[in-house]
């Protein structure tokens, strides 16, 4: 078994992740979101594509044997364990803009999409290649009838997880989300590990 390493609260992290292993996410104390943006390590002009995963999947909630597609519709990475069940693929990561509209009384922040950008640009990704993540525990129900969108707290208990494999390789950017409505109110780590594949 690989090591864990933690993401402390409202930062991010990016590394390599080669075809075939395992990356599993982990929400160590619950109710916090890990934003996930996955490049495609040869080219990072290909990136994983909210709008290619959800219109092949057919449905907006992702979990267990479901795939996540480029913007070129190359399977990046397939969830093969999830013990949560919902996540979001619709909102986009947080930022000093995202801040000033939602939360105008706090002092804003830059939020995963700046936490993304500084842990990418070595990789030579840039601010406007970052496109909306696979939000790792989110939890945004949609209202059937009218389409209207809520944040609400993750559903997410202390050492829950998804886990994927990597299809081709990848270079990963993670985050412990730095939103308040997106985690219950408050900030946590969020942990993550690399195995193997199987």
């Amino acid at each position: 078994m690989s090591r864990t390493i933690e993401i402390p609260e409202r930062s991010g992290t990016a590394f390599r992740l080669r075809k075939g292993e395992m990356l599993t996410v982990i929400d160590p104390r619950g109710e916090q979101v890990a934003d996930l943006l996955a490049f495609n390590a040869g080219d990072v002009g290909e990136v994983i594509s909210s709008g290619r995963t959800l219109d092949y999947a057919g449905r907006i909630y992702l979990t267990t044997g479901d795939k996540l597609y480029s913007n070129r519709s190359t399977v990046m990475l397939e969830i093969v364990e999830d013990t949560v069940g919902r996540h979001d693929f619709l909102l986009t990561p947080c930022s000093y803009d995202t801040f000033h509209h939602f939360y105008p009384r706090l002092e804003p922040h830059r939020g995963c999409f700046g936490n993304l950008a500084e842990a990418l640009a070595p990789y030579g990704v840039i601010p406007d290649q970052i496109p909306i993540a696979f939000n790792c525990f989110m939890n945004v129900p949609v209202d059937g009838e009218t389409g209207r969108l809520k944040v609400l707290p993750p559903i997410s208990k202390a050492g829950d997880h998804i886990s994927f494999r990597a299809a081709i390789d990848l270079i990963i950017g993670l985050t412990a989300c730095s939103a308040p409505d997106s985690n219950g109110g408050s900030f946590k780590p969020i942990h993550y590990r690399i195995d193997s594949g199987k």
